[in-house]
């Protein structure tokens, strides 16, 4: 069956938008062929920073007929009504069928339409790929009557062995293409995707991007070992690289040994960010003085002349590396001034301010982890985390604030602790990164994103669907793995008042509005990181909906709640439960009363009765007692321990009985059952 070939080549697409590039164009493809009613064995795409490429295999030569029905007014229905729905639909009354559907007598189309060629097909569907393509960023180019992310230089369409005409404006459309811009810059015919790859290869392009990432792995791995190195892991970077080339070339240079003594982030950065250079380590795992670049050309001279102009660069850029020796003349805590001249956020204060903040709240978080984190030391860190911003060096290299903190803590005197806290304040900066362990650190690194959280909320700047320009979801993602994988035990609630007061009556939003908004704000995120883990949301929900804000407690009770709710008392339970709950709060809303208080002994005219209000005391001392030796399993087996008098009183017991004290009595010893039951997690957040 034919097969569509389609590439488009345009001038570099940014490396990072290559990959979701290609998955819409493979998204849009599939879901118009869908629409369109043909179908197909396999849909692909690729891309390289020249081109995207969708190849459609085992389309149909023709379409199918199609038959289509839309239901119209009413018989009876106003005349321009039936108008309007013969235009819309392209028929006559007298193409239209009456039918009964129960609800009245409707007109009824049917809207046939005829198949025809594919190949007629397709002139459109890529018109609408190109004009409805979602980049993130495009742009407009007088070739052409559509934005695309760069110009378009050609495009290559072919189907079932044939060229199909494209009116793209002055786009060239035809069945060639080119290969690699310098190594096989010439026009070549194209017959079908089989022809294309391999003619592609031999016109220095790898087209499969997974293929040209792991070409580069090995290459790297090779020239590094053959140097008795070792090429330093970086995914991201590897990622990056494979975006910006079409056929790579490893090769290794020299870094200076001038270079040699400045720290090894500022080295990796600077080759990193600017340069797209690999870093290298030898067998002590200590940086060696070479790199590695990934070239996009196969030079003559083996590469020397790309290594030569590659060190010239990089010996440049890292000449720009030297404020690290001016940086040095001046003490962090002498450069605190200048933070008064750089504001956090409107409204918030300058980074002078911060660090203050930052200060008193790091030591405060110190006290309450009880981890023997110093008070001062964690307070001297906070004041100071900041500091580095005003050196030359992160103004330089901004990616470095915070490392260079600590190694101009470190050369200042202060104390080993204080710099790792420096350094490791920003931590953790995502899912994956290293999150730090050190009792300063975790303090200090708490109470950073704390405050950016108080005061963003505390001015109403909160994130808004995938709105998140402060990176506060992050932030809060943050302190929940601070917590929880270090085991710090810190209670949110005081935490978010004891942040709230260091502003000093900035904030406008009131306090519990703050602290309210932000447990659930932790709540989601906390969702969110033991997702993996298959820990229950709704689990999370309810624990936290008793005003739990301790975050390792809150886990330690949730596990516990959901290895009680897989046992076969816990599902009995939870039933039962919502049958009390339901009971007593139909009757609460009906009389607009509460059942609160404990029921009459004197009333009980049951033995049902009795022994359920007997084992509601008795376990609801045991929970509470488990509850507070943080026993969450003895907890859940106090509820337990109810389930033979629950089932034996619905069994037995009419709750609605013709004595009306006799039912408000019971209806008060259905409201225990709920309550007792609530005081361990909000059992009516539960779903299952």
């Amino acid at each position: 069956m034919p097969e569509l070939l389609l590439e488009l080549l345009t001038e570099e697409i940014p490396a990072r938008m290559q990959a979701r590039a290609a998955e819409d164009l493979l998204r849009l493809a599939r879901d118009r062929l869908t629409a369109a009613g043909l179908t197909f064995d396999e849909a692909r795409s690729f891309v390289t920073p020249r081109r995207l490429v969708l190849v459609v295999s085992n389309v149909p030569a023709a379409t199918a007929d199609t038959a289509e029905e839309k239901r119209g007014p009413r018989i009876g229905a106003p005349q321009n009504a039936i108008d309007g729905f013969l235009k819309s639909a392209g028929v006559t009354l007298a193409d239209c069928e009456q039918r009964d559907t129960g609800k009245g007598v409707f007109y009824f189309a049917v809207i046939r339409k005829q198949g025809g060629p594919t190949a007629d097909f397709f002139p459109g569907f890529v018109q609408s790929l190109l004009t409805e393509f979602p980049w993130p960023k495009s742009m407009r180019f007088p070739a052409a009557p559509f934005r695309w992310v760069r110009p378009l230089t050609s495009v290559l369409c072919r189907f079932d062995g044939a060229t199909l005409a494209l009116d793209l404006g002055a786009v060239p459309v035809g069945g060639e293409t080119r290969g690699h811009r310098f190594l096989a810059p010439a026009m070549f015919p194209v017959n079908d995707f089989a022809d294309y790859q391999r003619q592609l290869r031999a016109a220095h392009v790898v087209l499969d991007a997974a293929e040209r990432r792991q070409t580069i792995a090995d290459a790297l791995d090779r020239v590094a070992s053959a140097a008795g190195l070792t090429v330093k892991d970086d995914p991201g970077l590897l990622d990056e690289v494979t975006g910006l080339v079409e056929w790579p070339v490893v090769l290794m240079g020299a870094i200076d040994r001038d270079f040699m003594d400045l720290p090894p982030e500022v080295l990796t950065t600077s080759m990193r960010t600017h340069q797209k250079y690999f870093a290298a380590v030898d067998g002590s795992g200590r940086l060696a003085p070479k790199f590695l670049l990934v070239a996009n050309n196969i030079a003559d001279d083996g590469g020397r002349e790309i290594v030569a102009g590659n060190e010239r660069v990089l010996r440049a850029r890292l000449s720009d590396a030297r404020f690290w020796d001016q940086d040095r003349k001046i003490r962090l805590a002498d450069r605190m001034p200048k933070l008064a001249e750089r504001v956090f956020y409107q409204g918030l204060g300058t980074m002078a301010d911060k660090a203050e903040r930052m200060s008193r709240l790091a030591g405060e978080i110190a006290d309450r982890l009880g981890q023997g984190a110093a008070r001062e030391e964690a307070s001297r860190a906070g004041e100071l985390a900041k500091a580095d911003l005003a050196s030359a060096m992160v103004g330089e290299f901004p990616e470095l604030q915070g490392m260079m903190g600590r190694y101009y803590a470190a050369a200042d005197g202060e104390s080993a602790a204080v710099a790792q806290a420096i350094g490791e304040h920003y931590s953790p900066l995502g899912p994956h990164d290293r999150c730090p362990t050190a009792p300063v650190s975790i303090a200090v690194a708490i109470a950073d994103k704390l405050d950016t959280l108080i005061g963003f909320f505390g001015i109403g700047e909160k994130p808004t669907g995938s709105r998140d320009p402060f990176a506060l979801r992050r932030a809060a993602l943050g302190i929940v793995r601070l917590l929880l994988e270090n085991g710090a035990r810190l209670r949110l609630g005081d935490a978010f008042r004891h942040a709230y007061e260091n502003y000093n009556g900035a904030l406008t939003v009131p306090v519990e509005q703050v602290a309210a908004e932000l447990l659930d704000f932790f709540a989601d995120r906390l969702k969110v990181h033991l997702r993996d883990q298959g820990v229950r949301h709704d689990l999370i929900t309810a624990v936290f909906a008793r005003g739990e804000d301790d975050l390792v407690r809150l886990t330690r009770r949730v596990a516990a709640l959901d290895a009680f709710l897989k046992t076969e008392d816990g599902t009995n339970l939870l039933t039962a439960y919502r049958r009390a709950a339901n009971i007593v709060g139909i009757e609460e809303k009906r009389e607009g009363v509460k059942y609160l208080g404990t029921p009459d002994t004197e009333r009980f005219v049951a033995t049902e009765e009795i022994m359920l209000a007997n084992r509601l005391d008795e376990a609801g001392s045991r929970t509470k007692t488990a509850l507070g030796a943080e026993d969450f399993a003895g907890a859940m087996s106090a509820l337990a321990s109810l389930r033979t008098q629950i089932d034996d009183f619905f069994t037995k017991i009419t709750v609605n009985d013709k004595d009306p004290a006799l039912r408000d009595n019971r209806l008060r010893l259905l409201a225990r059952i709920r309550d007792t039951f609530d005081g361990v997690a909000d059992f009516s957040r539960i779903e299952g």
